[in-house]
């Protein structure tokens, strides 16, 4: 019976990666066994700028270079190899030699301490799969390996813990998905910020929805384009159903339109001391719904009166916001199975032209990301434009 029990608890320390002693930097045999196996083919592509390092532990199996090379490994896992990754680094990951250290003495298994910094999103192992077949193939150019590459990195830089369900906005594919357990649930097409007033990548959870909005005018849209238009066009804010308040609330008292004030309003930066606000209707700029996911950047999901510029392949029109093709569907969608509303009960709500509000009950992340290498579900790999030019920008660390 002991020796039963003795070779039970042998067993379970193999399983847990814990057998044989550890030396003095922490490091037991099976712990560099299984490290150098994942570095062998690269297990998560995250060898990138550590080269060099690699080859003398392979050499070597020294234990204080193994530990440098584990954090540098791990860094590059969970914060990506790109150098110039700007607009890409919200959600930047701490790793750090201490904790690592930790780990190894603890009996971690090297794929335990590795796991947390994993990607979640089903992307990240697609991508790599496509990348090792490309480059077995030997027949891809160096543009469309480098194109994967980059976007493998990208992925390794969204919001950890994605969610089994989430919406998933891909810029360059102006495209938006909802996700269900790697599933696609809902897609359709949708408008995404110009080059100029580019779509933010990052990630919040959705809160709520509103059904027949007003559109409160930024500060930045009146000095640049509704003041210096309606100086030469007086009828230009009945005509777009604008109305003038002290704030971004219809109830205040309404204000006139002061062409004296307003002039130094033009251009430049800063509050602007009066407000615009345009009126629920069919041709408002937000259209009949918006989905609203609060962030500092004030970009949200929006229905639209531009119908046309969906029927284009390049879709990249709006101040940065994201406009549905199918608003509807997306309402049904989310209504049904994020609120605690019946459809018909929304149905009534939108179609009595007033403003309501319908609160999200359990969470849906919203991410926007920019991927220009995307694997569909039938795990083919398409491609897509660099609308906002990264691909031209960014560089990767090796």
């Amino acid at each position: 019976m002991k020796i039963r029990i003795l070779l039970a608890v042998v067993f379970a320390l193999i399983l847990s990666g814990c057998v044989g002693p550890s030396d003095s930097s922490g490091w037991s045999s099976s712990q560099k066994s299984q490290f150098l196996k994942i570095l062998k083919n690269d297990k998560y592509m995250s060898i990138c700028d550590q080269q060099p390092l690699y080859q003398k532990v392979k050499q070597s199996r020294n234990s204080p270079l193994m530990t440098k090379l584990l954090v540098e490994y791990t860094d590059n896992l969970a914060n990506g190899c790109i150098v110039n990754n700007e607009g890409f680094r919200a959600y930047r990951q701490k790793v750090t030699t201490t904790d690592i250290e930790n780990k190894l003495r603890g009996g971690y298994s090297i794929e335990k301490i590795l796991k947390p910094y994993v990607p979640e999103y089903r992307q990240f192992n697609a991508l790599i799969a496509h990348y090792r077949a490309l480059q077995k193939s030997g027949n891809a150019s160096a543009k469309l390996l480098h194109t994967v590459r980059l976007n493998i990195e990208r992925v390794k830089l969204m919001k950890p813990g994605l969610g089994d369900t989430y919406a998933l906005v891909n810029i360059p594919e102006y495209k938006i998905r909802v996700i269900e357990k790697d599933h696609t649930a809902l897609e359709m097409r949708v408008v995404v910020g110009t080059r100029k007033n580019q779509t933010p990548i990052f990630s919040e959870n959705l809160k709520y929805i509103t059904l027949n909005p007003t559109w409160n005018v930024p500060d930045s849209i009146a000095r640049n384009e509704i003041i210096p238009k309606t100086l030469r066009n007086p009828g230009y804010l009945k005509s777009h159903r604008l109305v003038v308040r002290k704030d971004y609330n219809l109830d205040s008292p309404a204000q006139s339109f002061n062409p004296s004030l307003a002039r130094n309003y033009v251009g430049g930066k800063g509050p602007v001391p009066f407000k615009f606000i345009e009126v629920p209707s069919n041709r408002n700029a937000l259209g009949r719904v918006k989905f609203i996911f609060p962030n500092h950047h004030s970009v949200y999901m929006h229905d639209t009166p531009a119908k046309s510029l969906f029927k284009r392949k390049t879709r990249a029109f709006s101040h940065g916001c994201v406009r549905l093709h199918k608003p509807k569907a997306m309402l049904k969608y989310i209504s049904e199975n994020y609120t605690a509303h019946d459809y018909e009960d929304v149905q009534a709500k939108y179609d009595s032209r007033k403003t309501h509000y319908l609160k999200i009950i359990k969470p849906l992340p919203v991410h926007t990301a920019y991927l220009t290498a995307y694997v569909d579900e039938n795990g083919e790999l398409l491609t897509f434009s660099d609308v906002y030019g990264f691909d031209k920008t960014q560089r990767l660390n090796f």
